[in-house]
């Protein structure tokens, strides 16, 4: 079903190889991006978790924020936990330069260091359905605002965890550490459709 789709996450550290391993379940052509010669090609790319100073001294180290900021007006992009507190406008750390690619302002470890880590069941709109997902938040960020047009899936505790807006999805938690691959399948289908429609006409 997705085979002809070329989806990329972004390997600097972080829990990519999960990522990558769902994506090659549902059939997507994926690959490691690590360099801004990765980029090119791709119909969609995945930030995946990790620590995000870390991942923005790297995205730095690497010359790929300004690459990966065009990216994310064009194409269609998943943050995942340290990935969501990349593409925010606002963080409460000086360390972190988000790419401002959705209009949302977070908190980072928002709900609690490691030690506090916790695993829950969470209800999200997914195409006008409430579908159950196994969320798993590990020093999860906690998104405080969101603009007006951004597009709220899931809560957990009246808090937003799982938002949209045009291009981009971003999630508080991790799915892709289980074997549910609803989350996975939903940004393919919804935020990377373009090739595939173009495909089938």
């Amino acid at each position: 079903m997705f085979s002809n789709l070329n989806v990329g996450v972004l390997a600097l550290q972080g829990d990519f190889v999960r990522h990558l391993h769902q994506l090659s379940l549902l059939g997507a052509s994926c690959r490691e991006i690590r360099s801004r010669s990765d980029l090119p090609g791709l119909d969609g790319l995945i930030i995946p978790g990790g620590e995000s100073t870390t991942m923005n001294e790297l995205i730095n180290r690497f010359s790929l924020r300004q690459d990966l900021e065009n990216f994310c007006t064009r194409k269609a992009v998943w943050g995942t936990c340290a990935g969501l507190i990349m593409l925010s406008r606002e963080v409460d750390n000086d360390s972190v330069q988000p790419l401002n690619a959705m209009d949302i302002s977070v908190i980072r470890n928002g709900y609690g260091r490691q030690v506090y880590s916790f695993y829950a069941e969470i209800q999200a709109d997914l195409n006008g359905k409430r579908v159950d997902l196994k969320a798993s938040f590990i020093r999860a960020p906690l998104v405080a605002k969101f603009g007006p047009q951004v597009n709220v899936l899931a809560t957990y505790r009246d808090s937003p965890v799982l938002l949209a807006y045009k291009n981009i999805l971003v999630s508080c938690f991790h799915t892709e550490l289980e074997e549910d691959l609803t989350l996975t399948r939903y940004f393919l289908e919804n935020f990377v459709p373009i090739k595939r429609r173009q495909m089938m006409t």
